[in-house]
């Protein structure tokens, strides 16, 4: 089984400006908690369209990218997760069933979970990294994203203000601070006259 229900926190990004459906994710979610928190909050969002929360269980597969079976930050993610469900009413094993993947950082093993999440037909996944998303980014299911430097770029959406499509998320890059980046550099070394900047891509 690569499904595990357990606890756990937090996550490093920065919000995306994505609108799904006419909501807005927070730009107030800036801390690693307040990020995961605010996350729960957006996967909520499809969990009650069309229905009350209490008339059924929701099933929402989470697929962890890049980590391992209890890996230490990603039980501290799961726990920020629950916690901003918990603020909205959806409690696991009450009114929400969160099944937890656990595919490690391999291409192939990454894929051949979310081949698995897809054939078990869940009402929502959370996918964490760039590689998992994309490996679910054709399925017919909504999916909430997160640690995705680049979704334009992805082809996981078509544009930062409507994505269109069944996906939505938060990135771990903002390309409008580039700027602010410089203008702190210019401020602590003001004679500088050429920067470089190293890049890890995604």
């Amino acid at each position: 089984m690569s499904a595990f229900r357990g606890r756990a926190q937090p996550v490093t990004a920065t919000p995306l400006v994505v609108y799904r459906q006419g909501f807005r994710i927070p730009r107030s979610c800036r801390g690693r908690r307040e990020l995961i928190v605010c996350l729960g909050s957006v996967t909520a969002l499809p969990l009650a369209a069309g229905a009350q929360q209490h008339e059924q269980m929701r099933r929402v597969a989470v697929l962890l990218g890049g980590l391992e079976f209890g890996d230490a930050s990603g039980q501290t993610e799961i726990a920020a997760l629950e916690e901003g469900l918990k603020k909205l009413g959806w409690t696991p094993g009450q009114n929400i069933d969160l099944d937890y993947h656990w595919p490690g950082a391999q291409t192939a093993r990454v894929r051949a979970v979310a081949d698995e999440i897809v054939a078990s037909h869940p009402n929502l996944v959370l996918s964490r990294s760039t590689p998992a998303t994309a490996a679910l980014m054709h399925a017919s299911l909504p999916i909430v994203f997160v640690l995705v430097a680049d979704p334009m770029g992805s082809g996981f959406v078509q544009n930062l203000g409507r994505p269109g499509g069944n996906l939505t998320g938060f990135s771990t890059f903002e390309p409008s601070v580039g700027g602010k980046w410089l203008a702190l550099l210019k401020e602590a070394a003001g004679d500088c006259a050429r920067m470089e900047a190293l890049v890890e891509s995604p």
